[in-house]
């Protein structure tokens, strides 16, 4: 690992004793059902897109990590990720509403087998470099789904344009009002990419079996 990859692995380390922090209400599985109206409307929608500011299927969140989820719902209220709608809703939510909400997602990871500790889709040679410059599995894990910290987000099986356009988005802090995510480690690691390679990285990740999942609203089933 170079000088670089070693400094923001540090930091990503150091800053895992914050994260395990972020959901400190003990979220209610049940209650976030019931406080989800704003959330199913796309994220319950197998396919729906963003359309603004970029276009881009919304993330699967069922089956997430509640620490990631309460952390990016935060961020979303602080202004540390730009997304209009996304800030919209978050600043309309109590802690109490993240942890339930967060606690309700994470229980809808998919039923099955274990996933195994490295992806039974090998990667190119050209991606399996692009894996290793960026420490990828460092920070989310065995299989890219199982993160070092529950801040942290699972990302194998994610959408390919989701994860491109969020990677991305991290180098794009301060350039425009409504894109734009502010994270020194996330911002280090993707900063050494172009486009087109985290393009590849997310088209690779996008393949490997995950357990997030699309979980439609029960009388849409």
């Amino acid at each position: 690992m170079n000088h670089m990859l070693t400094t923001l692995f540090a930091l990503a380390v150091a800053s895992a004793t914050g994260g395990i922090h972020a959901q400190e209400a003990k979220g209610d599985v049940k209650a976030g059902e019931q406080k989800n109206a704003m959330c199913i409307g796309c994220h319950g929608i197998a396919g729906y897109q963003s359309s603004f500011p970029e276009v881009h299927k919304v993330p699967m969140i069922s089956g997430q990590s509640a620490g990631y989820i309460a952390s990016a719902l935060q961020a979303y209220q602080k202004g540390d990720r730009k997304h209009p709608t996304m800030r919209g809703v978050s600043i309309s939510l109590t802690e109490q509403d993240i942890a339930d909400l967060s606690a309700y997602y994470a229980q809808h990871g998919k039923a099955g087998s274990e996933l195994p500790a490295a992806p039974r889709r090998e990667p190119t040679a050209a991606v399996a470099e692009l894996l290793k410059k960026g420490a990828c599995v460092s920070c989310h894990g065995d299989n890219f789904a199982k993160p070092i910290d529950p801040s942290y987000p699972k990302i194998a099986g994610q959408h390919a344009d989701y994860l491109y356009v969020a990677l991305k988005s991290y180098k794009e802090t301060g350039k425009n009002a409504y894109v734009g995510r502010s994270n020194g480690v996330m911002a280090g690691i993707a900063g050494q990419f172009s486009n087109a390679e985290l393009k590849a990285l997310s088209q690779y990740i996008a393949r490997v079996d995950g357990d997030l999942q699309v979980v439609p609203q029960s009388r849409f089933r």
